[in-house]
């Protein structure tokens, strides 16, 4: 998958103390982008915008 024009921004719900930080590309069509802001340039995970949702709404979830 080509990220090249992924427009990254760090997780509302990651850590603001510099670690644990989570960035998120969504201005990709039919794409969204996840990476580790501290391994800018290794792997990246991608998921369509619905198993996106699917994932988001899973983890705000009191199970």
């Amino acid at each position: 998958m080509d990220l090249t024009g992924a427009r990254w921004r760090k997780s509302t719900r990651s850590n603001g103390n510099g670690g644990d930080c989570v960035e998120v590309a969504d201005n990709l069509p039919h794409t969204i982008g996840v990476r580790d802001s501290k391994d800018r340039q290794g792997p990246a995970l991608t998921f369509t915008p619905t198993a996106w949702r699917a994932f988001v709404a899973t983890l705000g979830r009191n199970d």
